[in-house]
């Protein structure tokens, strides 16, 4: 299922970096999937970490700051990933939003009977 979800993060990534090249950029197919497993990695172990430490500051902003995480962690992937990049913070957060997006709408085509 993990291989499932980086591949399918892959393909939002390379759509979205393709419609989006101001958010987004992506110097290939490797730097793609290279930089989805990372994201998948960094979702499991530090999204959760930082969703627990900035709590209340979560409740404070109605949940608005989990936006403002995604960004972040979007942004550290890029920093770790040569060949994936992202326009700052704004571009995080947008780019996180688009690939939550059209990942969810890969994921219900291709899991659809």
């Amino acid at each position: 299922m993990f291989i499932a979800r980086v591949v399918i993060n892959m393909v939002a990534i390379l759509i979205i970096a393709y419609l989006f090249p101001g958010i987004l950029r992506v110097d290939g197919f490797a730097a793609a999937l290279v930089a989805s497993f990372i994201l998948g990695i960094v979702n499991a172990v530090i999204r959760p970490i930082l969703i627990f430490l900035t709590l209340p500051l979560t409740v404070l902003t109605f949940g608005f700051f989990l936006l403002v995480i995604n960004g972040l962690l979007l942004g550290l992937v890029a920093f770790f990933v040569p060949g994936f990049y992202v326009s700052g913070l704004g571009g995080g957060i947008v780019g996180s939003i688009l690939i939550s997006i059209v990942s969810w709408i890969l994921s219900v085509s291709l899991t659809a009977r």
